[in-house]
């Protein structure tokens, strides 16, 4: 930070009133602002998400909706947000536009990364009706290929030993359901916000699985008093960058620790079941519906399967960003031909959308220069994410005898992304996922053989199921990836496979067209 920066003024609500007309700012009183839900998670999907959604809505429709921000994992928020009481500057770009805004939804922040009694002291308090989560995909601890929570998981061991101590999401939010069913009774809407495929019934399970561990009474509270509705959110919003930070400061003349960056696009979808009072997001943006599935299988399948087979086949050709990655003809030609001939067949109607323009929007969106999405950051955690952005639809597929080649190079790339961070490639890079470890530890023993290789990953069956594993089809399919990403030049492999013409039935036995 240069001496100019440090001497500037920090945001903070004395700050607020004096702020420059370029930015916006609450147009409500903060002062009057109640706490009335909490979020765990505040990262800087949250602050471009639902803390702007309640921002709007507390403008509109001044409410008791000021939201208790709740981080069990790292970052600790006290440094950030804390000390700005809450405030924070979130900035929307799209190429060379930046649009500056304060938002004031967050009134209080709490760190229980040590201890789970502040997060608990929160969640059960009367004041709390609603709970949001962005956690990821990891921190539901459930089994992707099934749903089903994951007894073996470190963080579930260690609740079920001390379920007075949890360390877990699910684990907390057992143990808070249960404060509150002993003490004031008041029921509670528990709202997953995280890109996993019915995202509030994957949280029931979990919540329901350590519930039932608790006491008798318990599981039949919480199905009288407790709801959780599935949601899909959209918001590409990436790390924020020291520029980013440098130039609230060099623009608009005061410091700012916790600058969040998004693109203009924003949607929210949300199951219309709740258990109490909730916030009327739908009037200012949001949508209520009956059923989220068909929109979140849609986003999921396109926007962030377009994402994650982006992310590792741009590491491969050498790219940063992903709006690097869509400035690169092949990679595009590549995504559009897997988008359009094998993900769109796989899609039902979806009110309202058309799928087909649904994909030209994601590909513009992503083309957005002035989103600095890494690779390496959309890589993160990918084997939480490929069952349902590339593994579901490759299996609704291959059960119809279709085609399944480029979806399986996708699959290829996140499997050749982690062994090229083994030893054996020299760790040309390092691979944040929960697997990281296990693929490492088979491709040292596999060496050349990509057959055993392919085998020995498909055996993770917590990712892939018996019934996609033992595919011919499919397994032939990435073991044709694996050679082509570890034996030879990627881009070459890949320019390879656009060559070949789309849309071929497959023989199921052998796997060949």
């Amino acid at each position: 930070m240069s001496e100019a920066t440090r001497n500037l003024p920090r945001l903070g609500p004395e700050l607020v009133a004096g702020l420059p007309r370029a930015v916006r700012r609450p147009a409500y009183d903060r002062k009057a602002l109640a706490a009335g839900m909490a979020h765990l998670g505040v990262g800087a999907f949250h602050r471009c998400h639902q803390a702007e959604y309640t921002d709007d809505l507390l403008e509109r429709s001044f409410g008791r909706w000021g939201v208790v921000g709740v981080n069990i994992r790292n970052p600790r928020l006290a440094p950030s947000l804390g000390s700005q009481d809450g405030l924070y500057t979130r900035l929307t770009r799209q190429d060379d536009s930046v649009e500056a805004r304060v938002v004031g939804s967050i009134v209080k922040v709490v760190d229980s990364q040590e201890s789970s009694a502040p997060a608990l002291a929160v969640l059960s308090s009367p004041d709390i009706e609603v709970v949001t989560l962005t956690v990821t995909e990891k921190g539901y601890c459930h089994k992707p290929a099934s749903g089903q929570l994951d007894l073996n998981n470190p963080d579930i061991v260690h609740d079920l030993e001390h379920p007075d101590l949890p360390r877990s999401v699910p684990g907390i939010l057992a143990r808070a359901l249960d404060r509150r069913r002993r003490s004031h009774g008041k029921p509670l809407t528990l709202l997953s916000c995280d890109n996993i495929p019915s995202n509030g019934e994957i949280l029931a399970k979990a919540v329901g699985a350590l519930a039932a561990r608790i006491g008798d009474a318990l599981p039949d509270w919480i199905a009288h008093n407790a709801a959780f509705p599935s949601s899909m959110v959209d918001r590409i919003a990436p790390a924020t960058s020291p520029a980013d930070t440098a130039m609230v400061a060099q623009r608009h003349g005061y410091r700012d620790a916790a600058v969040v960056v998004g693109e203009p696009f924003r949607q929210w979808v949300i199951e219309e079941r709740f258990a109490g009072r909730f916030p009327r997001w739908d009037r200012v943006g949001a949508s209520f519906v009956d059923d989220v599935a068909p929109y979140e299988i849609l986003k999921m399948r396109v926007l962030n399967g377009a994402q994650t087979t982006l992310c590792y086949l741009g590491v491969f050709a050498g790219h940063e960003h992903t709006c690097d990655d869509m400035k690169d003809p092949l990679l595009v030609r590549f995504v559009r031909r897997m988008l359009t001939e094998e993900t769109l067949p796989t899609l039902g109607p979806v009110p309202g959308i058309s799928a087909e323009r649904y994909v030209e929007q994601s590909l513009e969106r992503l083309r957005n220069t002035a989103i600095k999405h890494r690779n390496h950051q959309i890589a993160t955690d990918g084997s939480q994410k490929i069952v349902q952005r590339l593994l579901n639809p490759i299996r609704e597929r291959l059960r119809r005898g279709q085609d399944v080649a480029l979806l399986s190079v996708a699959v290829a790339g996140w499997m050749a992304y982690l062994v090229r961070a083994s030893d054996r490639f020299g760790s040309a890079w390092s691979a944040d996922d929960p697997y990281a470890a296990s693929v490492a530890a088979i491709a040292g023993r596999a060496g050349d053989d990509c057959q055993a290789l392919a085998s020995a990953i498909l055996g993770l069956d917590a990712i892939f199921d018996a019934e996609l594993a033992s595919s011919p089809v499919f397994r032939a399919a990435i073991v044709r990836g694996l050679q082509g990403f570890l034996a030879g030049d990627p881009m070459a492999y890949l320019a390879h496979v656009c060559e070949r013409p789309g849309g071929a039935q497959l023989n199921l036995a052998t796997g060949t067209g």
